[in-house]
């Protein structure tokens, strides 16, 4: 049959007591030779009886205050660790209420500049809300004015670039045509009927005038006499 659970309580004989506790402080110091021998651990054992006698237990000879001091290093990095995790969550636990309340002070502000909740301010506050939209207006007219005398001021820097821009290219274009004149040769007129029909008119008008200049002259000379005189008949009839 297995060996049934042992129920551990103080051992009330004293006799009984101190037998136990020496056989189970060799028991112990045996099992941590045995652990630090075959797992390579660095073991300390450090055990006080009823009557204050000290029992230890070292891996080497001289490792026990080397271990010792080990173990203040680890136990004070760990309260440090514990310590700093404790303060830094209790400030970030503040912080987070601060910037709750804030942020909801920041949309109770927002609410009220917008004419909202704003039934519960007092004189007071109305009228420093009051004064507060009319600096922002006029913070806003400002701002307005200067983009607007900024966005005027560089149209009209578009607007003299341009113009001088036209007026190279035109002119450019005035020296290219005074070029175009200079390289062709002058081209005769030649006449056309239209322009040749008054001269034609002049040149008829001007013989016809001319014929009759003529004929008025004809008709000034004498005309050979076809009839005879009186004197000469009468030596024909003789």
């Amino acid at each position: 049959m297995g060996r049934g659970c042992v129920t551990l309580k103080r051992i009330e004989n004293k006799i009984n007591r101190q037998v136990t506790f020496s056989k189970r402080r060799s028991g112990l110091l045996k099992k941590a030779h045995e652990i630090s021998v075959l797992c390579d651990a660095d073991v300390g054992l450090i055990v006080f009886s009823t009557k204050g006698k000290l029992c230890e237990y070292s891996t080497d000879a001289s490792s026990m205050e080397r271990i010792l001091e080990r173990y203040e290093r680890h136990s004070y990095t760990e309260r440090h660790l514990d310590a700093s995790e404790l303060q830094s969550q209790g400030s970030w636990t503040l912080e987070h209420a601060k910037l709750k309340a804030r942020m909801e002070l920041l949309q109770k502000n927002q609410r009220h500049l917008v004419g909202e909740d704003i039934d519960s301010l007092s004189l007071k506050e109305l009228q420093s809300l009051e004064q507060q939209l009319e600096t922002s207006l006029r913070r806003l007219r400002s701002r307005k004015n200067q983009l607007m005398f900024e966005s005027i001021s560089e149209l009209q820097k578009k607007d003299k670039a341009l113009k001088d821009e036209n007026n190279l290219l035109s002119k450019e274009i005035k020296e290219k045509e005074k070029e175009l004149e200079l390289d062709q040769p002058l081209a005769v007129e030649q006449p056309t009927p239209e322009s040749m029909s008054p001269f034609r008119l002049n040149l008829g008008e001007m013989y016809k005038s001319r014929g009759n200049e003529e004929k008025d002259e004809t008709q000034r000379q004498p005309q050979p006499l076809t009839t005879m005189p009186h004197w000469m008949l009468q030596y024909i009839n003789q």
